[in-house]
């Protein structure tokens, strides 16, 4: 009996032993290859390289969350609740076929600003959507920065997401004149920092006639931290870059998934059937000066909760995609296109919105 238990702790030791050593170098390979992006860093571009283009003194906007395909109304998460990974391929192509769909149906805006585009991914049977996505918008500049870059996320551990790699997309019928990533802070503590977003901003600048420059920013904040100190660490980082460019004369219109109600957001006021919520956080009346413009539709939602599948008038439903605009910008129209959370569950967003200028009425891109 002796020798048996022996060999029983020895073998035991050995497996032991084993997933350690396979713990710790996973662990190392994740740490070793983890993203690490700069605080700032100028994105090459491609796509229009056309000069001396007029912008014209109205421009259209899109912001869509498209949920990389694979959060359609069918689908629930695991890490907001659900059990779900990812949708079966039927469903998976059904979403791509959706969204891709509702962006053609908008082709002539000006602006298209996308978050939760995968490049290359198992959550989304590693199509390059930003390809795909970019050839409905043929001639535009398109660029798509990483915020998410994981060799392999291990939960869940039954059936791991496994690698991700995607971000955020902007895409202009203008060629801008430059386009910078900005990082957020990371406000995860080792080692989930490893594993969730490395969050940021997408900035395309374009020269004004008037020697000003229009600044289109993409945002995707974050979600998963509920403190509010974080959140607000982050958003302190967007505010700052706003108002040093606000203040050189900029024009400045700022969209994306902010992942919190806007300021003043009240859900009573809405008149859809649907049941709303507010998100967990709220930003502030005075996180930016009065005259800066929140634009959003209150009569819809723009998110809906992701614990279980969609159905209309019941599922918990919120808005946190809109957008912000600096004093100088007139906001002429801001809605959001219904489509039940088919395809994504977000929905998308449209503005169109003119510089306060009154001459020329076609304002000069060098």
């Amino acid at each position: 009996m002796k020798i048996k238990l022996l060999r029983f702790l020895k073998f035991s030791g050995i497996i032991i032993s084993v997933i350690i050593v396979l713990f710790v170098s996973f662990m190392a390979y994740i740490s070793i290859t983890d993203y690490k992006p700069a605080k700032m860093e100028n994105v090459s571009l491609n796509g229009n390289k056309s000069e001396n283009i007029y912008m014209p003194e109205e421009l259209s906007f899109i912001s869509w969350n498209i949920g990389y395909c694979g959060l359609g109304e069918d689908m629930d998460f695991f890490y907001e609740g659900g059990k779900m990974v990812r949708p079966d391929e039927d469903n998976f192509k059904k979403y791509l076929n959706g969204i891709e769909k509702v962006l053609k149906s908008v082709d002539s805006v000006d602006f298209v600003l996308l978050q939760e585009v995968d490049e290359y991914s198992k959550r989304s049977y590693y199509i390059d959507q930003t390809k795909i996505l970019s050839s409905i918008f043929p001639g535009y500049t398109s660029i798509m920065v990483k915020n998410y870059d994981v060799k392999f996320v291990p939960v869940p551990l039954t059936t791991p997401m496994g690698r991700v790699k995607g971000g955020i997309m902007s895409l202009s019928k203008y060629n801008p004149a430059e386009a910078i990533r900005f990082a957020y802070p990371l406000i995860t503590s080792w080692p989930n920092s490893l594993f969730m977003l490395d969050r940021c901003f997408l900035v395309y600048k374009f020269k004004l006639k008037n020697k000003k420059e229009l600044i289109v920013v993409n945002t995707h904040n974050s979600f998963f931290v509920k403190k509010e100190d974080p959140r607000n660490a982050e958003l302190n980082v967007l505010k700052n870059y706003l108002l040093k460019e606000s203040a050189k004369g900029n024009y400045i219109i700022c969209g994306g998934d902010w992942n919190q109600n806007p300021p003043n957001f009240e859900t009573d006021k809405f008149l859809s059937g649907d049941v709303f919520e507010k998100s967990f956080m709220q930003i502030k009346e005075d996180f930016m000066p009065e005259d800066w413009t929140w634009a959003y539709d209150s009569d819809y939602p723009t998110n809906r909760n992701v614990q279980t599948p969609y159905t209309k008038g019941k599922t918990k439903t919120t808005l946190i995609d809109y957008f912000l605009t600096s004093p100088n910008i007139k906001v002429f129209e801001v809605k959001t296109i219904p489509i039940d959370f088919e395809f994504s569950d977000h929905q998308p967003v449209y503005m169109k919105v003119a510089c306060k200028a009154k001459k020329p009425k076609y304002i000069e891109i060098n």
